[in-house]
């Protein structure tokens, strides 16, 4: 059962109000000392918290005082101790990110989401891929291409035309953005313990940024990416309304 809460929300002004009405009515604690942190806002609020607490081992319960809201719960505030204690549990882990820039720095990012690659010029990118150390695509000319989790995969990777992944599944997604050469090519499905490595051609006429979650680096050589099973991020969940329904349910929609 969970008694102590945390509640935390994103700097809009209606989640703000919903903290504080919620804070006065539940209590409130540190999240160092809650059973589960409530996070009050959109998608990007939930994946900043995710990413803010991972340490913690804490269950984050999302209420939805956003736009999208994929991964949030409905809000409402008179059931939310049974709404806690029936709450299901999602398991994600999110992908580490090893990107090599031109002057030589080596950056280090976590995305539960998607690492996307992105053409950074008026030129199309022109990247090369590599899985496990065996060179799979000797050049894709194209506007990106990214991996995604099966969390992430009905976010940039569903716009993309990439697949949903079912939650659960050991799958990853690799899409590419706008392909030119090879013409019109969708991607791969790849195994969770792959290794994904884009070595970027051309990089001084043809510039690629990297993203992670939000985190940007600029001009880079080089891009390696693998699913990190060390890190895992606790998600609840109203029953018939987790990420498997939720995933499913965009697939008839």
């Amino acid at each position: 059962m969970h008694r102590k809460i945390a509640f935390v929300a994103s700097d809009v002004p209606i989640a703000q109000t919903a903290r504080a009405a919620l804070a006065g009515r539940f209590g409130q604690v540190p999240e160092e000392e809650a059973d589960v942190i409530v996070a009050l806002g959109g998608d990007g609020f939930m994946l900043h918290t995710l990413h803010r607490t991972q340490s913690l081992n804490t269950p984050v319960y999302g209420m939805n005082r956003g736009t999208v809201g994929f991964l949030m719960n409905e809000y409402g505030e008179t059931d939310l101790l049974d709404r806690l204690i029936a709450a299901e549990e999602e398991v994600i882990n999110p992908l580490a990110m090893r990107a090599g820039s031109c002057d030589g720095t080596l950056h280090e990012a976590l995305a539960i989401n998607e690492v996307s690659l992105l053409r950074a010029g008026p030129q199309a990118a022109k990247l090369r891929i590599t899985i496990d150390e065996r060179l799979r695509l000797e050049e894709l000319v194209c506007d990106g291409a990214l991996v995604a989790t099966p969390a992430g995969s009905t976010a940039y990777n569903y716009s993309a035309h990439g697949p949903i992944l079912p939650i659960g599944s050991d799958v990853l997604a690799l899409t590419a953005v706008a392909a030119f050469r090879p013409r019109r090519w969708r991607g791969a499905l790849l195994p969770k313990t792959a290794l994904v490595r884009f070595d970027v051609v051309e990089p001084d006429k043809r510039p690629v940024m990297a993203d992670a979650d939000s985190r940007w680096v600029e001009n880079v050589l080089w891009v390696e990416i693998r699913s990190e099973t060390r890190i895992a991020h606790r998600i609840l969940f109203d029953p018939g309304h987790g990420l498997e329904e939720r995933l499913l349910r965009e697939q008839f929609t």
